[in-house]
């Protein structure tokens, strides 16, 4: 197996370019394949941290936000609330607004 200079792997069965290596990663994340049988990552550092640079974005996403539902509690805080704005706005009219003096 040799690494080409135009980023290619080649071996007895055939030869696997940079390009064509990124454009399978896509299907190759979604489906969980174990990147570490893989031919041209065996040979290609670049691709090699491509993986490894990925691999970590993909980690780190999953702790910035929580990915649950807010509580029953919190809903019904918003339900009161909003019947509380409402009932205020439906409150008694205001008091008439008295003539100024001397006239």
């Amino acid at each position: 197996m040799n690494k080409g200079r135009t980023g290619e792997t080649t071996t007895d069965k055939a030869i696997m370019t940079c390009a064509d290596f990124q454009e399978r990663l896509p299907e190759l994340f979604e489906t969980k394949a174990d990147l570490s049988a893989d031919e041209h990552l065996k040979t290609c550092e670049n691709c090699a941290a491509l993986v490894r640079d990925l691999e970590y974005i993909a980690q780190q996403a999953k702790l910035l936000l929580p990915i649950h539902d807010p509580s029953p509690s919190v809903w019904e805080n918003i339900r009161t609330a909003i019947r509380n704005d409402e009932s205020s706005k439906n409150g008694p009219p205001p008091l008439p607004s008295v003539p100024p003096t001397g006239v």
